[in-house]
């Protein structure tokens, strides 16, 4: 894989900036010496091991479950429904909607779904065993076609201006539905929990998650314990994209009722076959626009109707869904804006939380279109962009006027300009008049996303962070949100070190323990810097007011390192708090209506654009990308090359879901679960990506960070499929672009082709 280049332009820094530096990474030397002790690696004395009996039917009434056993039941325990209703646990999976069981009663609603847990004494007892348990099925007819899908599992609607008077008066109407596909997030480590039974009154259990206090709330509701007795560690997680998001809620219950069922410790570690099969995808969806148009080619009005596969479950449709439909519209001026958003029920495994959470879906679909719509319209396609792109203090499809939204045309520029846009498509045509097997094309997206949980999530949540004194005028940070290989160990440390004006090296940082650490929120929704970020440089501000106070001396000077920890000693020894705490407070003032979609849907957007280039072989169809560019607008970079690493592979991620990635479904289940036949890109199919980092400063967030993790992921995808069509001059409206999709779209613009 070509290594990125970036452009970054660095804000001015205070002396001894720690900000803004590539500090060694705080977990990296554990995890390059294989000191890193992720779930599979704990060494639990006398753990027994869980495995999961699951339906093989997409829909079906369970009929009776017999536990045949055979040699091996004396050294076995088996788990159903049945036995968590007679012992008064509540088989529910608290989440948004309490729709989804710990195990199935009476019917299952998706292939793979649980129906019994077994625990032996080895993995390979336990796997026979579960083999052994009998379950009988009246399969029942599954509704399988999202498309005709009638359940809805959540409805939102956006309106502003007067939709109808635009495509009354519009110069031009152009339509379009655009369809994308599962994907699968293929981290490298699959979902795996341990747990033991309740000790001196405290239920424990550690794996590989983002969101502990989901985690920990989802158990307190399953068992009826209060939170006291009931503690979630997090193990180094190898990755999550949002698969850990909840799932692992799922997998902690089971782990946790088998511990009770044996008395024992009970590893529940899920291979790769089983964690494709069973866990949550990105959600299908189809999306249609029909979109009006002045004699200018200006947007006067966007209708857009947006359609997703939310599975079986609710799991977390809904705020996949709110989030698609606010940024449905993109990041372009609009009066007139209808959207309406569903998810509905199929008899597939629920789909959950995917980086970008819905944004990915809708933005491919809006960037196909407005290819197609400048195709119309007889513009070119980088002008029709440039001339509706949303301008500092215009308003989104919610009516919130952002004061940064000029970033947008920024990145267009730099991506441009790096790219060589005008050249390189010069350049392409020469090349295609020269080869008459290879076509090379230019594709282009412009893409935003905000920052932080939707609307008044955040004030709801209300997070909590604190920093903890330590002997030798060290400080740690205690916070909820994970470490999941994105670098937030390293950031924080860096935040809280800059704004004390300590070195790095004097900032403490630990995986989260529910019994240690307060709930700050959930690793997700790209808000772990510019939210929980800001939060920890409020609590250390406090802290340094705290010990300014005690020394006598003003606040918000740089310490040194010995002036701290004579502070910090005489604080501890006057019986101070060896704590410091603070929350969520709402610093920009962001407020929404929840049931009418409209005002500050974020605290703040990060804004971007991606060119990309290919090359299609006419003989196979098959795409190779050249290149991708991409400039990206995220407040500030606390560390650059961390920071990159999230903007590349993020990009890369949206290659391979643009050209490879394809869940294939039979009868409701997963039929190429295995990394021999689901396709990711591998370091030959990665391009070479150039990055241009544009900061532009978030007045709340810290030091004027923006959340970037979900950014790269939203116009990968658009900008390679846009290049295909380029290539080919070919309409494609559908991902993945396979080369069979490719050669469909070809012979169906070129009937003669077809014929021959």
């Amino acid at each position: 894989m070509a290594p990125a280049r970036a452009a970054v332009r660095h804000l001015p820094r205070a002396p001894r900036a720690v900000v803004g530096s590539n500090v060694p990474r705080r977990e990296g030397l554990e995890k390059l010496t294989g000191r890193a002790l992720y779930v599979a690696d704990l060494d639990v004395p006398g753990a027994w091991w869980g495995v999961t009996v699951r339906s093989p039917h997409a829909r079906a009434r369970i009929l009776s479950i017999e536990r045949d056993l055979g040699a091996d039941g004396a050294r076995a325990v088996v788990v159903t429904a049945e036995d968590l209703l007679r012992a008064g646990r509540d088989n529910v999976v608290h989440l948004i909607a309490d729709d989804q069981p710990f195990l199935a009663h009476r019917s299952v609603e998706h292939a793979e779904e649980a129906v019994a847990l077994v625990a032996a004494p080895t993995r390979e007892e336990a796997e026979r065993a579960a083999a052994r348990v009998r379950v009988r099925y009246e399969p029942l007819e599954p509704v399988l076609d999202f498309e005709r899908a009638e359940t809805i599992h959540k409805t939102c609607a956006i309106d502003k201006g007067d939709v109808a008077a635009a495509f009354a008066g519009a110069a031009r109407v152009v339509e379009g539905t655009y369809r994308v596909g599962h994907q699968e997030h293929a981290y490298i480590e699959p979902n795996g929990m341990v747990a033991w039974p309740r000790i001196d009154g405290v239920r424990l259990v550690r794996g590989s998650l983002q969101c502990p206090f989901y985690v920990h709330a989802a158990l307190t509701r399953l068992f009826g314990e209060p939170a006291e007795a009931i503690r979630v560690a997090q193990t180094s997680t190898g990755g999550g994209f949002g698969g850990k998001e909840d799932y692992p809620d799922l997998v902690a219950g089971h782990a946790a009722l088998l511990a009770d069922a044996c008395g024992r410790p009970v590893r529940l570690l899920y291979d790769r076959a089983e964690d494709m099969v069973a866990t949550t995808k990105r959600h299908p969806g189809r999306i249609v626009h029909r979109t009006a148009l002045d004699a200018e080619g200006r947007l006067l009005g966007m209708d857009v109707e947006v359609l997703l596969d939310g599975g079986a479950y609710v799991t977390l449709s809904p705020v996949v869904l709110s989030r698609a439909v606010i940024h449905a519209a993109g990041p372009y001026r609009c009066a007139n804006v209808r959207i309406r958003g569903r998810v509905v029920k199929t008899n597939t495994p629920p789909n959950g939380a995917f980086r970008g959470f819905g944004v990915p879906q809708v933005a491919f679909a809006l960037e196909r279109h407005l290819d197609r719509v400048a195709r119309a319209a007889g513009l070119d396609r980088v002008e029709l962009r440039r001339r509706n792109l949303l301008a500092d203090g215009e308003t989104t499809a919610t009516g919130q006027a952002v004061i940064d939204a000029g970033a947008s045309r920024q990145a267009l520029d730099a991506a441009l300009k790096r790219s060589r846009f005008a050249a390189t498509a010069r350049a392409h045509a020469r090349f295609n008049r020269r080869h008459a097997h290879l076509r090379r094309g230019l594709g282009l997206a412009c893409f935003f996303h905000g920052s932080g949980f939707t609307g008044n999530g955040e004030i709801r949540l209300a997070s909590e962070v604190a920093l903890e004194l330590l002997e030798g005028g060290r400080v740690r940070v205690l916070a909820a949100a994970t470490e999941i290989g994105q670098g937030t160990r390293t950031v924080f440390a860096q935040i809280v070190a800059q704004v004390l004006g300590l070195p790095y090296e004097a900032v403490e940082t630990v995986d989260p323990d529910t019994a240690l650490v307060p709930d700050s929120g959930p690793t997700v929704a790209s808000r772990t810097v510019p939210i929980v970020g800001r939060i920890l440089a409020d609590a250390a501000r406090e802290l340094d007011a705290v010990l300014a106070r005690r020394v006598g001396r003003p606040p918000g000077r740089p310490w040194t390192r010995r002036d701290f920890a004579g502070a910090a000693a005489l604080h501890l020894d006057a019986g101070g708090e060896r704590r410091v705490t603070a929350r969520f407070s709402n610093p920009s003032g962001q407020r929404f209506d929840e049931t009418r979609y409209v005002g500050d849907a974020y605290a703040a957007y990060a804004w971007a654009a991606a060119v990309a280039e290919v090359e299609v072989d006419l003989t196979s169809f098959e795409t190779r990308v050249l290149r991708v560019v991409a400039a990206q607008d995220i407040g500030r970079a606390i560390h650059p090359r961390l920071a990159a690493g999230q903007l590349e592979g993020g990009l890369t991620q949206a290659v391979g879901w643009a050209l490879f990635e394809e869940v294939v479904a039979r009868d409701g289940r997963m039929a190429n679960g295995q990394l021999t036949n689901y396709i990711l890109p591998t370091a030959i199919e990665t391009p070479p990506i150039e990055l241009v980092v544009l900061e532009r400063p978030f007045a709340h967030g810290p030091f004027g960070a923006k959340g970037i993790g979900e950014l790269p992921m939203d116009g990968g995808a658009p900008a390679v499929v846009n290049a295909i069509a380029d290539a080919l001059e070919i309409d494609l409206d559908r991902l993945p672009a396979t080369p069979e999709r490719i050669a469909a779209a070809w012979l169906a613009a070129r009937p003669e082709r077809r014929r021959a």
